[in-house]
């Protein structure tokens, strides 16, 4: 008997809604893309506009919503920015810098961004994003953003039900029993919709649920019989997956004092940190202890200091002084802690920063913490890109990351830098000051081990577990979640769904 691969049917793409913000969208998302990989499809994310400071480099040198790149990691394709065409990257509470299929295009407060004036055009944009998208995958997984029952901004809503509209999508809603009133918000977010946009709302996933799920099996008839559609799953809450997550509300939940017996790591807390995701390994890596704080006495219990990267770093810097962590910061150098600066932390560090255009604010000039002979200007163009490099001595270029950040750091005058990196084009990155003092432009320096074990080498004594395979680490995450998803996820109805007929 002969035995024929049969082509795997076309699925119409899918779209996960929301009842509100928070409710694990991003991370079924990539559950998803993992299941849908490992099922023979060959899938990838989709979210047209994304608010969040989180953001990552794609192999062309665009920037897109990191939430988008680690669903892509999940589905086992390169990002891009047709997944991610609209980021938001929140300047303040009121402005956020909008960049647009990878490249900033200025500064816009919320009222300016949302008012219909120049909507279409932006719809326009990340409709032509999801159709090259489409044309590439199968299926496509997209995500939506807070609530679909914000009625008040239906007409200028880029990522929900219009986009599912364009998108002939099947839509998912999404309902985090954890906060309390699912039933509330399910049904309330469906019978807000539309005839026409109803009618996409296949089906509902309560998400978060702790304790035995035999006790809510009568809350799931119930559900499908006021909504309408039938619950295809209850998702328990875990604690035992790790998936990297895009906001910084997660950083509530994170350790936040130093330990007895292991390397303890602070991160200074900056109001306008980002890309706290270059982080993730070392708080995976059970040497060590990692820990956020902006609290001057942990601080000075910590062995190394890193400074992460901001959105507004003139504004942070200036705020480590008036709180004293700038003071705190110096005197543990001095009493012997290890300092390491990334991005807008590296700029930190230096003697000055100058904002000569006032591309970050009013401020023009700013004393840097004086611990690299470096000086930075801002400048109104950004980089991102991806970088291959070679660490302090070594010849290969074995070490990987990427860029994105407006400024240009050089030595200040009579100095020479010692560059931290060496990039495969040629050019050098970061600046060594000694032993326990630098600092680097690259995001993801801290995801490789040749970095990791330079930075805990001084505390050789407190090391007594194996180095951490990151990569292998997170590949067993993503399996992990999905099968922790797919146990509880009614698979068969979802594929029936993702292949019936309208």
């Amino acid at each position: 008997m002969v035995e024929i691969d049969l082509p795997l049917p076309r699925l119409h793409p899918l779209m996960l809604a929301g009842t509100g913000s928070d409710v694990g969208k991003s991370v079924l998302a990539a559950a998803l893309c993992r299941i849908f990989l490992q099922d023979g499809y060959h899938p990838a994310p989709f979210k047209a506009q994304n608010m969040a400071l989180n953001s990552y480099a794609t192999p062309e040198g665009l920037e897109i919503g990191r939430a988008q790149a680690v669903q892509a990691e999940a589905a086992g394709v390169p990002c891009h920015t047709d997944m991610n065409p609209l980021l938001l990257k929140p300047t303040s509470d009121q402005t956020a810098q909008v960049v647009l299929n990878g490249k900033p295009i200025g500064n816009r407060s919320a009222y300016e961004y949302f008012r219909t004036e120049g909507r279409e055009e932006l719809r326009r944009e990340v409709n032509q994003a999801f159709d090259r998208l489409a044309a590439r995958y199968n299926p496509v997984v997209m995500e939506g953003a807070g609530s679909i029952s914000e009625i008040n901004l239906k007409d200028t809503d880029l990522v929900n039900l219009p986009m599912a509209r364009h998108a002939h999508a099947d839509v998912i809603l999404v309902a985090d029993i954890d906060r309390g009133g699912v039933f509330a918000s399910a049904y309330g977010s469906v019978a807000l919709q539309t005839p026409e946009d109803r009618k996409r709302i296949k089906g509902i996933i309560v998400n978060k649920f702790r304790g035995d799920l035999r006790l809510f099996e009568s809350g799931v008839k119930m559900m499908e019989e006021i909504c309408g559609i039938p619950v295809l799953g209850v998702i328990p809450y875990y604690q035992d997956i790790y998936i990297e997550e895009e906001d910084s509300v997660e950083l509530s939940l994170k350790q936040r004092k130093a330990v007895q017996g292991k390397v303890n790591v602070a991160v200074v807390l900056f109001r306008h940190l980002s890309n706290f995701t270059d982080f993730n390994m070392l708080e995976h890596d059970e040497r060590v202890n990692l820990y956020y704080t902006n609290n001057v006495d942990d601080l000075m219990k910590a062995d190394i200091i890193l400074l992460p990267g901001s959105k507004s770093t003139i504004d942070d810097l200036y705020e480590l002084r008036r709180n004293g962590v700038a003071q705190a910061i110096l005197q543990a150098r001095r009493n012997g802690a290890t300092v390491m600066g990334i991005c807008g932390g590296y700029q930190m560090m230096g003697q000055r920063i100058a904002d000569p255009d006032g591309v970050e604010g009013s401020i023009s000039q700013m004393p840097g913490l004086g611990l690299l002979p470096t000086e930075t200007v801002i400048e109104g163009e950004k980089v991102t890109r991806q970088v291959r490099f070679a660490f302090l001595s070594s010849e290969e270029p074995t070490c990987t990351g990427y860029e994105i950040h407006m400024g240009r750091t050089s030595a200040v005058e009579g100095e020479t830098l010692t560059p931290l990196a060496r990039l495969e084009n040629g050019e050098t990155d970061g600046c060594v000051a000694d032993r326990k003092c630098a600092g680097s432009y690259i995001h993801g320096i801290l995801d490789n081990p040749e970095v990791i074990e330079w930075l805990l080498a001084p505390y050789a004594e407190k090391l007594d577990q194996p180095q951490l395979d990151y990569a292998a680490f997170k590949e067993e995450q993503y399996n992990k979640l999905a099968d922790h998803v797919r146990k509880h996820l009614n698979m068969p109805l979802l594929y029936q769904i993702l292949t019936q007929n309208d």
